[in-house]
This record gives C-alpha cells, structure tokens and sequence, in this order.
C-alpha cells in the first residue's frame, strides 16, 4: 500500500514538475523573442 501511495504522489509530482518546466520554457522563449526597436518618434522642433 504504502508503495502505491509514494507511485501515486510520485506521478503528481512528475506533472506538476513537467508543468513547471514547460512553464519556465515558455517565459525563455517568449523572452528570447525580443521585438525589433521602435523607430525613435520624430520630434520637430517648435521655435517661435
């Protein structure tokens, strides 16, 4: 019995363990993918 229960939590465990790591990997990527630079807003100069 005792080994069903350490096979059971030892089955949550390795899902929440993959969900974690699938998460961290996603943050990698998605911080990997750095958006091209925004073209600097023209500033006109207003002189009076």
């Amino acid at each position: 019995m005792a080994a069903d229960a350490a096979i059971f939590v030892s089955k949550r465990l390795q899902r929440a363990a993959f969900a974690i790591l699938c998460l961290i990997a996603a943050q990698f990527v998605l911080a990997s993918c750095e958006p091209e630079p925004a073209a600097m807003a023209a500033r006109a100069a207003v002189s009076w």
